[in-house]
């Protein structure tokens, strides 16, 4: 069983937008935090967005926030990435990830994240 099912992504020019989807098993879903990380050629995976699947709002990197968009759908145990005015360094292959509820630490910090889906490729040509 795959936990975690990632579709999206592909090519665009500077300024468009790209939605990705990470569509999760419910039982990875259900009281867990939903995040999306990126790694760019030559840079460490970063924390993009996150949220809680059972309640608050997302939280955003700044160099996402403004332009990115997580949501959910709770019925489909899915979380969606919607990247506006996507820009040459936002290139990179992108991963959504898992963790239980109660996990501590930074929501946007790989610590702590038990599931993980497989890399998005995202390529934004200027």
């Amino acid at each position: 069983q795959v936990d975690l099912e990632t579709s999206g992504g592909g090519s665009v020019q500077a300024g468009g937008s790209l939605r990705l989807t990470c569509k999760a098993s419910a039982s990875t879903y259900t009281k867990s935090c939903m995040a999306w990380f990126r790694q760019g050629p030559g840079f460490s995976r970063e924390g993009v967005a996150a949220l809680y699947t059972e309640d608050g709002p997302p939280h955003y990197a700044s160099t996402a926030s403004g332009r990115f968009i997580m949501s959910q759908d709770n019925a489909k145990n899915t979380v969606y990435l919607q990247m506006n005015d996507l820009k040459p360094e936002d290139t990179g292959m992108y991963y959504c990830a898992a963790r239980p509820e109660g996990t501590s630490g930074w929501v946007l910090s790989e610590r702590g994240y038990t599931s993980w889906g497989q890399g998005i490729q995202v390529t934004v040509s200027s």
